[in-house]
């Protein structure tokens, strides 16, 4: 028993240790993610004085920067909550430690990747017409419109998303408000909704999870289905294609992996977690994402084997223009880091140490970005009517605006790991017994931890 009341003290001191203490690289990074962030508001500000035609957006390209993030935010998005479901669902131990860290990605990835539809409006501040609402215009949004299947698909698993990370965080929060004092015991106590450990609040605290783990899976999956009919709609030079649903959700999942490996690995340096974000954790996650490159590179190989193959004129131009064309350096690019790179990197267990996959998962980002831009800038800059060819060049104020959504995103990040455990605790605690049933443990904070497998 004194074993278990140490072990108890010893991970509530490591996990519990980042709410306390708040060192230089800490303060260091909201500092410059604050100075971006800004700068980003400045040009967004600048855009909405001066008009969306500060962009390098121009007929017929009217697609660019904004919504190349904005597909690229909403596939980080499914890092967390999809992943984590998934794993919660089959029963994989060894996701204990990185569940949180994949859920609060899928919430702040969605908060970001929701914006940029908005700034792209010609009237950022009328974005409540999408909303369906009796008003006295009597004026209804278009049902048949894709930006319309985004805002109610987005919005329900933004939702879903934020209850799927608050109900496993209250446990810690009854933990954290067992320790803390004053206004902050106030606040915890209050987002920890009474919790004492009972086995009945056990009980439905572990089967609400469990229905939510499978609500959110298919909710995960057609949001970025219907990100895709946002192209596969239109009948575009490659982009009429059934494949896009399932092209796209490869990718998303593709890139959110890769987005979590990255967090892990920051978060495992800099609050001294090594204990917990064992090499066990990237090497799973490695295998996970080398079995999505692969994945990502058949479909991309059969998507453009197709359009090759078909020999359609229109379609050819667009082929053309990436493969050997002005596009060519940023599509080989793309291939580079998608698959060229992190594939012999993942494949080789030696070389899928933690170094390894955070390598991989840095080519990937960049190359899934590319690959969210390379779909929509060749097409829409050589449309079917050859008279009304165009071209594209971002501005600074894109560029600054993309850069300050990175920022918002780490300044988020960090901020959460500053009040919240970002490890979940309770669900650590868990995965130590080896108890075939459920017994209560009772740590020195007071809080009750139920264990189980």
């Amino acid at each position: 028993m004194q074993n278990d009341k140490a072990t108890n003290e010893k991970i509530n001191d490591d996990l519990l240790r980042p709410l306390r203490q708040t060192g230089w690289a800490w303060r260091v990074t909201v500092v410059v993610c604050a100075i971006f962030l800004l700068a980003a508001v400045a040009a967004f500000a600048y855009q909405l004085q001066r008009g969306i035609g500060v962009w390098g957006i121009n007929r017929p390209v009217f697609w660019a920067f904004d919504i190349t993030n904005f597909v690229f935010w909403i596939g980080i998005s499914h890092a967390g909550t999809l992943i984590s479901a998934i794993l919660r669902v089959t029963g994989a131990e060894w996701r204990r430690p990185i569940t949180r860290c994949a859920e609060a990605i899928t919430v702040f990835a969605l908060m970001i990747g929701g914006i940029f539809p908005i700034i792209h409006l010609g009237k950022p501040m009328l974005f409540y017409w999408l909303a369906p609402y009796p008003n006295e215009r009597g004026l209804w949004p278009n049902f048949r419109s894709p930006l319309m299947w985004d805002f109610f698909a987005i919005n329900a698993y933004f939702t879903g998303s934020l209850i799927y990370l608050y109900l496993p965080l209250i446990p810690d929060l009854a933990l954290v408000r067992d320790k803390a004092t004053g206004w902050r015991k106030t606040i915890y106590a209050k987002l920890s909704l009474g919790w004492r450990g009972t086995q009945r609040q056990w009980h439905a605290l572990e089967k609400a999870v469990q229905v939510m783990a499978v609500i959110i899976i298919p909710v995960a999956v057609s949001v970025h289905t219907i990100v895709s009919w946002d192209f596969a709609m239109a009948i575009q030079p490659m982009w009429h294609s059934t494949m896009f649903g399932p092209y796209f959700v490869a990718g998303a999942i593709f890139s959110g992996i890769a987005a979590l490996i990255l967090a892990m690995a920051v978060i495992r340096k800099v609050f001294h977690l090594e204990n917990y974000l064992q090499p066990i954790h990237f090497n799973n996650l490695g295998l996970l994402l080398l079995t999505l490159s692969l994945l990502w590179f058949y479909f991309t190989f059969a998507e453009y084997l197709t359009t090759w193959y078909g020999n359609e004129p229109h379609e050819k131009v667009v082929f053309q223009s990436k493969i050997s064309g002005a596009f060519a350096p940023l599509f080989w690019t793309m291939v580079v880091c998608c698959f060229v790179i992190p594939m012999p990197i993942l494949a080789i267990k030696k070389l899928r140490s933690i170094s390894g996959t955070v390598i991989a998962s840095l080519t990937v980002l960049v190359g899934m970005w590319l690959e969210r831009f390379l779909i929509i800038v060749p097409t829409l800059s050589q449309p079917r009517l050859t008279f009304n060819w165009g071209s594209y060049r971002p501005t600074i104020f894109e560029i600054t605006i993309a850069v300050g959504t990175v920022a918002y995103f780490i300044l988020l990040y960090a901020v959460f790991t500053k009040l919240f455990p970002i490890i979940a605790v309770w669900e650590y605690k868990e995965g130590l017994t080896v108890s075939p049933l459920p017994h209560p443990h009772h740590d020195p904070a007071g809080a009750t931890i139920a264990t189980a497998e």
